[in-house]
């Protein structure tokens, strides 16, 4: 709901596709620079204790833009709040995702991080059309940002709800060889093992800071498959520029807007429901790369389109590929990581992330205000289909890979 009102209000306001990117530039530089601290403050401290601070600043922001968009208050205000907000998400994303491999068996992690992405994925398809509802109901987005700070509260809640685990569980992803004492969330007992195992005393140092950076670039596999994610979605990040479609070129309004910014969603949703009730996939490598090679030619075809049809129809496709891609990383990134390296692995993998994310919608806006959206969105699928033959060939292992497993 959030993103909808922020690209809706700032492209009213501004009138400029630039204002649009500089809200991925602002999301995403905290993230880069604080990654390594917050990788080693995972896996020293509580995750669950990190996640639970990230949701109270969360909705205390979420209500600021609020009174900011209620006030009509200066735009690099909201900026300012925007970079705040990123700093806090180094520090959410890798917590969260290191906390999810220790609460189910590493046999049923794929199954897990698909079904947590199906979760998350139904948020996105309904929120994204509640909030261009809201927004076009209101002629304003201080409602959709007041609501969205109360389901941050929910958040909140539900996490302390979440009581901590009656045993230690100690898994190995990366050997494959699992202890799960009775009574364990492992094993089915109540509540949650959130605190990483012996690392309360480490001391940050160079070398605990570099150590996940050193993990990913020496397992080659999960170098290719997030190296694939981060230059795919840079380049072929037409999300950013949906406001402008949906106002210059689809002629749609905010309802419409609302309904493009869930159609990627909505595909991903299907996917992830798939691929969960599917058997595990065989040959992962090409799998990966013609996703994302489909993912490239979505993106010109939506570039081209005049028909608003056809548009919801290229971003269904996309969420749908991109679905495919981050199921495959993310359960990569958990099965072959050792749990006491996890949160400093989770923050490389949010650095491409974000950075594909975040800097492909500044890399979009900044394109588009010198070449056009139109331009902008079809060189980036193109650029997609070029790294994506780039990596195939420099990484021979991610065309080998089959299983996920090690």
């Amino acid at each position: 709901m959030m993103q909808v009102a922020l690209g809706w209000e700032l492209y009213e306001r501004t009138h400029s596709a630039f204002a649009l990117g500089l809200v991925g530039l602002a999301t995403a530089l905290p993230v880069v620079v604080f990654a390594l601290p917050a990788g080693h403050a995972v896996d020293r401290y509580d995750r669950k204790v990190i996640l639970a601070w990230a949701q109270v600043f969360f909705a205390a922001s979420s209500f600021a833009l609020a009174a900011i968009s209620h006030w009509q208050g200066p735009v690099p205000l909201i900026y300012a709040l925007l970079l705040l907000r990123g700093v806090v998400q180094a520090y959410n994303n890798p917590a969260r995702q290191a906390l999810l491999p220790r609460l189910v068996p590493a046999a049923m992690l794929t199954n897990a991080v698909t079904w947590a992405s199906s979760g998350f994925q139904i948020a996105a398809a309904i929120g994204p059309a509640l909030g261009g509802f809201a927004v076009a109901l209101q002629g304003g987005a201080s409602g959709a940002y007041i609501v969205s700070g109360l389901l941050f509260v929910v958040n909140l809640v539900t996490l302390l709800m979440m009581g901590p685990g009656r045993a230690r569980a100690t898994v190995s992803i990366a050997n494959q060889d699992s202890v799960v004492p009775a009574g364990s969330p492992l094993a089915g007992g109540e509540g949650v093992q959130s605190e990483p195992p012996g690392r309360g005393h480490e001391r940050m140092t160079k070398e605990s800071l570099v150590a996940g950076m050193r993990f990913v670039r020496e397992t080659k596999v999960i170098l290719a498959a997030i190296t694939l994610d981060l230059f795919a979605v840079l380049l072929g990040g037409a999300t950013a520029l949906l406001p402008v479609f949906a106002k210059d070129i689809l002629h749609v309004g905010a309802d419409g807007l609302g309904w493009l910014r869930a159609a990627p969603s909505i595909g991903a949703l299907i996917v992830a429901v798939a691929i969960a009730y599917r058997r595990p996939m065989q040959r992962t490598g090409w799998t990966l790369l013609l996703a994302v090679a489909g993912f490239g030619v979505a993106t010109i075809v939506f570039g081209l389109s005049r028909s608003y049809v056809l548009s919801l129809a290229m971003l269904f496709a996309l969420g749908g590929l991109d679905s495919i891609s981050m199921v495959i990383r993310s359960t990569l990134v958990q099965l072959r990581t050792p749990d006491e390296m996890r949160g400093r692995v989770s923050a490389v993998n949010s650095v491409f992330i974000d950075m594909s994310n975040e800097l492909g919608g500044f890399e979009s806006g900044a394109l588009a205000a010198l070449v056009g959206p139109v331009v902008a969105v079809v060189a980036g699928g193109v650029g997609t289909l070029i790294v994506v033959a780039a990596v195939g060939l420099a990484w021979p292992e991610l065309r080998r890979l089959r299983q996920l497993e090690a």
